[in-house]
């Protein structure tokens, strides 16, 4: 007890907080007020109480003044009124300006990413690759119905100094630090989240690789349910990746060579994919779970009375596209098909 009190009077009697400061001065103007309007006044009007009193002061420290009660002695008007006056509306100066900078060091510090989040079903982006490619992927990504057009996302990057206007329109937390150590992916929620995408710092350096991998395996090291996607420069990276435990891997440069000899050979399958992949309107592919047992065929003629068209199935063997129609097909497997937009299972 003696510690407790040595503390007290060392530290907050000598140096107090703002709040104390705060409480301090507030009961220091209200017993002021109070006492002081009662010892004007009460000898002009014997009827007064300390309820009269104190409601006298409140109404004055904040410049309310209802009218209802105040002095009419000179005492009650220059030594209680006029102070009274003066110090509610410089505490309550005090008080916004606190206020006024609480808030700016609480935006400065999220803008340089020191802030810490408690988040739910978020998603993760690991590495800063540009404004315009992490835009792209958060629209899109909100665009689709399964994640949300409000679905919060945090942004990890070692080397970004402030988050950009343009992620900070699109309501992007920003953790700024090494997100290989477990302190920074704790920073940002990991082991909450709901996807955590693991995105190319430099597409031209092959090298990056290796740091997506250190990141993939400290995101799966922290939580298996997180579901990862990696993309990487260098396809031999893909089956360490997948050894790490990664949910999907993807290979720009192998997707590039992919597209760039398709346009040659069948020239428009650039837009027909791009018609596909995007959330922004017209058809897409989706990858719909089925409940029950059944053959491809029929579950062909179900997608079609919903105005999806059936490509193939993703079964435990792998993706088959147009398979024969007496494929058979599990509860769990998923069927591959385009349509207008997505259907949670299909029965």
């Amino acid at each position: 007890m003696y510690q407790v009190l040595q503390y007290f009077f060392r530290f907050i009697a000598r140096n107090p907080p703002a709040p104390v400061r705060i409480l301090v001065l507030i009961v220091a103007i209200l017993v002021y007020g109070t006492t002081g309007f009662l010892y004007f006044e009460l000898s002009a009007n014997p009827d007064l109480t300390w309820l009269d009193g104190l409601w006298y002061t409140v109404v004055t420290m904040t410049t309310v003044g209802y009218g209802d009660l105040f002095p009419k002695t000179a005492g009650g008007r220059f030594l209680v009124g006029w102070p009274v006056m003066g110090f509610g509306i410089g505490l309550l100066g005090y008080v916004l300006s606190l206020i006024a900078a609480a808030f700016v060091t609480s935006q400065t510090k999220e803008m340089k990413g020191m802030s810490s989040f408690s988040l739910k079903g978020h998603i993760i982006f690991a590495n800063f690759p540009g404004v315009s490619k992490l835009s792209r992927l958060i629209e899109e990504l909100r665009l689709d119905p399964s994640v949300g057009k409000h679905a919060a996302v945090v942004l990890v990057d070692e080397h970004l100094e402030e988050l950009p206007p343009e992620l900070v329109n699109l309501d992007v937390h920003f953790v700024r630090g090494n997100p290989v150590r477990d302190e920074t992916l704790l920073r940002a929620s990991v082991d909450e989240a709901r996807h955590a995408v693991i995105l190319t710092r430099n597409p031209a350096d092959t090298a990056s690789d290796n740091l997506n991998v250190a990141i993939a395996l400290a995101i799966e090291g922290r939580s298996r349910t997180v579901n990862t996607v990696v993309e990487i420069v260098d396809p031999a990276s893909e089956e360490l990746l997948r050894k790490a435990g990664c949910d999907k891997v993807v290979c720009t440069s192998r997707f590039g060579a992919h597209f760039l000899s398709q346009e040659l050979l069948n020239p428009g399958v650039q837009e027909v994919v791009e018609d596909l992949l995007s959330a922004r309107g017209g058809q897409q592919l989706y990858f719909i779970v089925v409940r029950q047992k059944g053959t491809f065929g029929e579950f062909v003629e179900r997608c079609r009375e919903k105005a999806h068209i059936a490509l193939g199935t993703a079964t435990a063997e792998g993706v088959r596209l147009n398979p024969p129609v007496t494929a058979q097909m599990a509860p769990g497997d998923r069927i591959i098909t385009i349509g207008p937009s997505r259907m949670e299972y299909l029965d």
